[in-house]
């Protein structure tokens, strides 16, 4: 019924692992997910935030939710207006842009395109 005092030594002698191995497989774990999903989740992001800064006037982007447009206007760091048809121009918040289609270069500012940016301003307004 008693357990004989050598037998008790050699088991807890034998089961005993040390703090570090006991987490391990833990801190292994964490390593994995590290590699395999947080860091190419924050390098996804990075490239977002530039490809955002570099937004301009001109360029073909499509939204999250899958609209296709041309940016007309950057109106600050929040939003821009994207022409979606001829003559349909909707304010989008510029983290909503999923990808730039095609890059091109800043349409110049004709007089036409001055006063309808003037209208708009004074329509938000």
């Amino acid at each position: 019924m008693f357990v004989t005092p050598a037998y008790a030594q050699a088991a807890a002698s034998a089961g005993g692992l040390g703090g570090i191995e006991q987490f391990l497989p833990l801190i292994l774990i964490f390593v994995v997910f590290y590699f395999l999903l947080i860091r190419p989740q924050q390098k996804r992001a990075k490239q977002h935030k530039e490809m955002l800064s570099q937004l301009r006037r001109g360029d073909r982007v499509v939204t999250s939710g899958g609209i296709y447009g041309t940016v007309t206007k950057v109106v600050n760091d929040q939003e821009a207006v994207v022409e979606i048809a001829e003559g349909v121009r909707v304010r989008v918040v510029r983290a909503t842009i999923q990808d730039v289609i095609s890059k091109t270069e800043p349409v110049a500012a004709g007089k036409d395109d001055t006063k309808d940016d003037a209208k708009e301003d004074a329509a938000d307004k």
